[in-house]
């Protein structure tokens, strides 16, 4: 019996096989709207299936004969790339299904896969999504809470913002003295989350929410710049400060309430951008940033596996206990 040639993981090679679209696919393509990036290990644990082998063949008809979906190149570039789940998009075939059955608007600014419209470096992008996806897969697993994506936060938003052509930036300004130079600056900048979510919590037969913005940090952005013009973490906190005092969270977005959570990949970055906080903070503490090292998301040698710790590990504040957001 002659067996199958296998296909290239980084190229198309089409075997002329018809595909038929089930609505498990489907899913997946609205998956991967909402995400942008998503590995296949990820994928499989949000749709499940007999065989996970099973699952990644039909992944590989889709891209190779449906192109349906897509594998961005730049995860080519990482030294393990071929001995980790591949990194999936989708791409514009599986996003003309999605338009057909009504599961997009075809007006949106953000239609494009699923973009919160800000420019990130593919790293950077897949942390953002490898966090988010842990979170609304350990969301999934408890049956006291739903998942508030940043679709359906948009879609109830002030009809201004929704109006604007990336509703996610959001306007705010910031003034800072530096300790050092004796400057004082000022600056109106627009904040663009990394990754905007929601969680609906039933407690005694009530409904309450909690809304939050996440910031990953692969320890690449420096903790103070002295130019607010220029990006820092004295920078976003700052803002996220502002948007807090001012309840622009509400008359933005519509949000009855804003958590900042920082994830980065090093813990001593981590308890830099917390010191930073302290300093910053009334009494040195702080309620509205919350913080989580998780090396393994920031790891281009070894891909995360999907895991509900990201959600239900506490978070470490300035001057305050360690926070569950998993619980109301």
């Amino acid at each position: 019996m002659q067996k199958t040639k296998r296909r290239s993981r980084m190229h198309r090679i089409s075997s002329g096989k018809r595909i038929e679209l089930t609505e498990r696919d489907i899913e997946l393509f609205e998956l991967l709207n909402r995400y942008h990036f998503l590995r296949s290990n990820f994928m499989y644990a949000f749709l499940g299936g007999n065989s996970e082998t099973r699952f990644k063949e039909r992944l590989g008809h889709l891209y190779h004969d449906g192109r349906y979906i897509n594998r961005p190149e730049q995860q080519w570039q990482f030294a393990n790339c071929r001995y980790m789940p591949v990194v999936h998009e989708l791409d514009d075939r599986g996003e003309q299904v999605l338009r057909e059955r009504g599961l997009i608007r075809s007006d949106s600014p953000l239609l494009k896969k699923g973009r919160m419209g800000a420019y990130r470096q593919f790293a950077h992008e897949l942390m953002i999504c490898d966090c988010m996806a842990s979170i609304e897969l350990g969301v999934r697993q408890n049956q006291n809470l739903r998942f508030i994506s940043w679709q359906e936060i948009i879609t109830k938003a002030p009809e201004s913002t929704r109006r604007l052509d990336n509703p996610f930036a959001i306007p705010v300004s910031i003034s800072h003295t530096f300790s050092r130079t004796g400057s004082a600056q000022r600056a109106d900048i627009k904040v663009v989350p990394d990754g905007l979510f929601g969680l609906e919590y039933a407690c005694d037969g009530q409904k309450m929410y909690r809304f939050f913005a996440l910031e990953a940090d692969r320890n690449t952005l420096p903790v103070i710049r002295s130019d607010l013009h220029q990006t820092s973490y004295l920078r976003k906190i700052l803002a996220y400060r502002q948007i807090s005092v001012q309840n622009i969270y509400k008359s933005h977005l519509g949000l009855p309430n804003l958590l900042v959570l920082t994830v980065t990949t090093n813990q001593t970055h981590m308890a830099n951008i917390m010191s930073l906080v302290g300093e910053l903070a009334h009494e040195g503490k702080a309620k509205l940033f919350l913080f989580k090292t998780m090396s393994s998301v920031g790891d281009s040698k070894k891909a995360p596996e999907p895991t509900v710790h990201m959600l239900t590990d506490a978070w470490q504040r300035v001057g305050y206990e360690a926070f569950r957001i998993d619980q109301p």
